[in-house]
């Protein structure tokens, strides 16, 4: 018999995930399912769900970080399609992303099968998608050529919340009943920047 100690473990050594892969395996997970299980996602990550719940700390939180992951992606493309300046540019980036919108299918399940929650993940201000959302919008004033605003008295932070505010309200109304056109929410969006940022003569 070998000494106390010396012979082959039996416990099999627990296994390390990291936030990230964590959010990776959730996204193909969100992806395929228009939700996320976190039993289903931590067998299939193959870590116990208390190692699963360490790392992502909530089902929510998780959530957070997909649709993020998911949004930053489409904002990205819809930054990377922009051919104005100004505020058509600024309104040209929201148009690309909610045109891509209808195709989101997984999205759309998860917005109509839990709208409570998706409610909570996506316009929270205390949550992880909101806040990012406000803050890509300030660098596409910036992209556009829209800044520094015209005024002392005008906040680009404060005008970025508003604008996401706005768009956040018609494109989650678009999601909903799967539309993409902004039609006269984009007129209110005009409205808004263009007190700020005045079309220049003809």
């Amino acid at each position: 018999m070998p000494p106390l100690g010396r012979g082959r473990s039996t416990v099999t050594p627990r296994r390390v995930i990291s936030h990230e892969a964590a959010v990776a395996g959730a996204v193909r997970y969100f992806l395929r399912h228009g939700t996320v299980d976190l039993d289903e996602l931590a067998t299939g990550l193959a870590v116990s769900r208390a190692t699963l719940y360490r790392v992502v700390h909530s089902r929510e939180q998780l959530l957070g970080y997909v649709l993020w992951t998911l949004c930053e992606l489409r904002l990205n493309a819809a930054r990377a399609a922009r051919t104005r300046d100004g505020v058509d540019g600024v309104l040209e980036v929201t148009r690309h992303f909610a045109a891509g919108l209808p195709q989101a299918h997984a999205l759309i399940t998860f917005v109509t099968t839990e709208t409570e929650l998706a409610d909570r993940v996506m316009y929270s201000t205390a949550g992880v998608v909101h806040p990012r959302v406000v803050a890509a919008q300030r660098e596409i004033f910036l992209e556009a050529g829209c800044g520094p605003p015209a005024g002392p008295d005008v906040d680009l932070d404060r005008l970025a919340y508003l604008y996401t505010r706005m768009a956040e309200a018609a494109l989650y109304a678009g999601l909903l009943y799967e539309r993409s056109d902004l039609g006269a929410p984009e007129k209110a969006l005009r409205a808004l920047l263009t007190e700020v940022w005045p079309d220049p003569p003809d």
